[in-house]
């Protein structure tokens, strides 16, 4: 009788660490296409990533440089006072997209262009990703917006 129980406790842990492998793996594959990493585009320069990799790359939009294509296709250029980025979309853009203003954009990085299927901007006057005030810290070129601004 004792080994009966023995048997059926090891039998059920078994089980329970089989449905915790299995659910585990299957949490992960369903989270690889919904994890984007933050890149800068100095970072990009520096370590161009795979074309198949869709990752968040933000810094400001660079002056004069947007443009818009034949093909309805927007152009422009990011940079962060480090590298600069040249960047393509197809689509609307936000708002309170302009020319030297913050954006974060996602995509994939394709023969030297970032490829955007997203482009998210300040969403006030004052607002810059926390990501974006990283970057530009780093190059040593963020300006904080002054309080009579507002």
């Amino acid at each position: 009788m004792k080994g009966l129980k023995k048997k059926r406790r090891i039998q059920i842990i078994l089980v329970a660490v089989v449905a915790l492998a299995v659910s585990t793996g299957l949490i992960g594959y369903a989270m690889q296409d919904g994890i984007n990493f933050f890149r800068s585009p100095s970072q990009v320069a520096e370590a161009p990533p795979s074309q198949t990799e869709t990752f968040r790359m933000g810094g400001l939009v660079e002056e004069g440089s947007l443009r818009v294509e034949l093909d309805d296709s927007i152009v422009f250029n990011v940079t962060d006072g480090g590298a600069t980025i040249p960047v393509s979309y197809k689509g609307q853009l936000p708002d309170l997209f302009a020319e030297g203003e913050g954006m974060i954009g996602t995509g994939k990085y394709i023969n030297g262009v970032f490829q955007a299927h997203e482009i998210l901007a300040k969403h006030d006057e004052t607002y810059m990703p926390v990501e974006v005030i990283d970057a530009l810290k780093e190059q040593g070129i963020y300006q904080a917006p002054n309080a009579s601004d507002s």
